[in-house]
Order: C-alpha cells, then structure tokens, then sequence
C-alpha cells in the first residue's frame, strides 16, 4: 500500500435519466464498470480534472457541473487506498469515442436504476451511501 491515498475525480454524466459508465481495462478493477474519470493532479481545480478527464477518455463534453459526494475505497487485494470525489454533470455534446483503448473496452449509456454489474468499487461505495443522480449545487454551465 502506498503512504498515502490518491484523490481519484468520478463524473456522473447524465442525459435522459441515463448515466455513461465504461468496462475498465488493464488496471484495479478491470471488467468492473465505472464513471470517466481520473486522477486529480497538482494545482488543478476538480471541475477541471473533471472536464479533462472525460475528454480525454471519451471524447465528448460535460456541462452544469455539480459537486457530489466523495468515497474512500480501499482496494485490499491491490494494496490501492483512493479518495473518489464525485462530479455529476449533463451530457453537452459529441461522439462518444474509446479514446482510450488500453484502459476501456467499452461506453454505454445505462438506465439510472439499471447499472450494469460489476461495478468497480467507488461506484459500489458511492450507492451504499444512497446517492441518487439529483445534481444539488451547481458550480457553472
């Protein structure tokens, strides 16, 4: 296990009471389904990291970003400790695209109370806490 955990940005994008998730690759919690996202690097704005990341790995644009709730996922198995703090955002155009195909097989639109399974463990912490796909406080548009 490292020293310290890492912070990890999940974004919930929503459109039409659906929510994107991705089946990850080559990585903690492959075949598992999750939020894009990534790591929040140095001096970077979490609203930021979050437009990044979803770029990067898809392709497409967010908007109404909202600030959500945060998990604390400790991966026993890959000795990983993640602070997962949370984005929910709309959906504000383009094409989804693998972009990155090392670490996504998939994109796929799900129903908001039809998740697929596995879910990686972020997301499964973050529903054990109730969450629902209400955005609460607006941050921009």
């Amino acid at each position: 296990m490292t020293d310290r955990p890492l912070i990890g940005v999940g974004v919930c994008i929503l459109r039409d009471r659906q929510v994107l998730m991705g089946k990850r690759l080559n990585a903690h919690g492959e075949g598992c389904w999750c939020f894009p996202g990534g790591h929040l690097e140095f001096g970077e704005a979490i609203e930021e990291c979050a437009r990044r990341e979803v770029y990067e790995e898809t392709g497409i644009q967010i908007k109404n970003l909202s600030i959500g709730p945060f998990t604390n996922d400790i991966f026993t198995d890959e000795g990983k400790h993640y602070v997962t703090l949370f984005i929910i955002a709309d959906y504000a155009g383009g094409d989804i695209d693998i972009k990155e195909p090392d670490k996504c097989e998939e994109w796929k639109w799900f129903d908001q109370d039809r998740l697929p399974d596995p879910l990686f463990l972020p997301v499964r912490n973050l529903l054990k806490k109730g969450f629902t796909f209400e955005k609460k406080q607006t941050r921009d548009s």
